[in-house]
């Protein structure tokens, strides 16, 4: 699937906004809930190897995080086909068209565009599955456009639901790919976008899931249980502990932009100050919240302050880390656990949201013995990432434009 002119994402916007007029005028009250399947950790994705060690998924998890820091930045205003769904950590079971064609798709809060290859595929990276055929499907319509090729579509999509009841949504634009690059694996099929631009699922079906999502994500070492996702009704945040953080309006709009103020280390404060921003110094909206990657990023000064001040709250010598990839490790021995460490409690103070984290979700075991602080040093951009978003309930309300962050057990969901 080749890049789309800017000429043609506006011709394309333009007829998204009456199809979506036109498709959800009748608005139909939808809530439902689908497993999110962790790439590597999970025994339900095509990834998992048996024969890997706990430290062997963690070490590929991590560096797919580490490759972000190196990844260039796109146009926002082209739709590119190249997309690299390395960087995506959870799976999602959908199908496409009438009958209905199952397929394996990166899910990711950081990317746009629905997409899956297609037959006939002129060029295609090899996949383990069969291809999407629109000729088998009474649903399809290509969307004209005025470049070639243009692989974009309308289909039906049914999302499987942990109520038994598969929910199917008439029309969704995606992408249907007949020639495509990219770095995918043979394993998954294309992306699910989740994310904040108006070619994400989320927005199309604004009217049928009111706007809001939300997930919850299972710590690794419960590899027998599944993290969840929910839409519309079923997506709401609330009761005791909820607390939320407005959405921050930024370019490029894929991303979900919250706004972090300060950091606490016991009772030591740190301030996310504007010059710690990278590029443009702006301090609203200085941080991505992503369920899509692993680590937490934060600019350099702050993450060498937080360094200094958890250091000042343990009363353990550091250890150097032989990999060369985390700052700031500890030893626990070959039977140890991170709770005897008694390391400290770290609050990510976002703005009306206070986030505290327990070392389980600051900090992990990345080889035998040893655990590490899992938040890192970036001048790219920030990201509040998934292993600290963990045993959190987190909405996302698009109509309120805020998250909203509830502690839970989402082992039990």
């Amino acid at each position: 699937m080749a890049p789309i002119s800017t000429t043609t994402f506006t011709s394309f916007l333009f007829f998204f906004l009456l199809h979506h007029i036109f498709v959800h005028s009748l608005t139909r009250p939808t809530g439902f809930t689908t497993d999110l399947i962790h790439r590597e950790f999970s025994p339900l994705s095509p990834f998992y190897d048996q024969s890997n060690t706990k430290f062997d998924r963690l070490r590929n998890t991590i560096h797919r995080s580490f490759s972000l820091l190196s990844k260039p930045s796109s146009s926002p205003n082209t739709i590119q086909s190249e997309i690299t769904p390395v960087s995506g950590e959870y799976l999602m079971n959908v199908s496409i068209g009438t009958p209905p064609f199952n397929i394996l798709s990166i899910a990711s809060t950081g990317s746009d565009l629905t997409w899956t290859q297609c037959q006939p595929c002129t060029r295609c990276f090899k996949e383990n599955s069969r291809l999407f055929n629109p000729e088998n499907s009474s649903t399809y319509t290509k969307v004209p456009c005025n470049s070639r090729p243009c692989d974009i579509a309308v289909d039906a999509f049914t999302f499987g639901s942990t109520s038994g009841r598969p929910v199917t949504i008439p029309s969704v634009i995606f992408g249907c790919g007949h020639a495509n690059v990219g770095t995918f694996t043979e394993s998954s099929s294309g992306m699910v976008g989740l994310g904040g631009d108006p070619l994400s699922i989320i927005n199309q079906l604004e009217n049928s899931i009111k706007g809001k999502f939300s997930y919850c994500l299972v710590p690794l070492n419960k590899k027998s249980k599944t993290s969840k996702i929910n839409f519309g009704n079923n997506a709401v945040v609330s009761g005791t502990g909820v607390v939320s953080t407005p959405l921050i309006t930024k370019s490029p709009s894929t991303f979900y932009y919250i706004n972090l103020e300060k950091i606490t280390v016991g009772d030591q404060t740190l301030e996310f100050k504007a010059s710690l921003n990278s590029r443009k110094g702006d301090v609203e909206g200085n941080i991505i919240i992503d369920s899509g990657t692993t680590l937490t990023l934060l600019p350099s000064d702050l993450h060498s302050g937080l360094v200094s001040k958890v250091k000042e709250n343990v009363n353990e010598n550091p250890v150097r880390d032989s990999n060369g990839l985390f700052d700031l490790c500890y030893s626990i021995g070959d039977n140890g656990e991170v709770e005897n460490l008694n390391l400290p409690n770290i609050t990510f103070h976002f703005t009306g949201a206070d986030v505290d984290l327990t070392p389980t979700e600051t900090f992990m075991e990345v080889e035998e013995g040893l655990v590490c602080l899992t938040i890192v040093p970036s001048d790219e951009f920030a990201i509040f990432g998934n292993l600290s978003q963990m045993n959190f309930l987190i909405g996302y309300d698009l109509v309120k434009n805020q998250v909203s962050f509830k502690r839970t057990d989402c082992s039990k969901q």
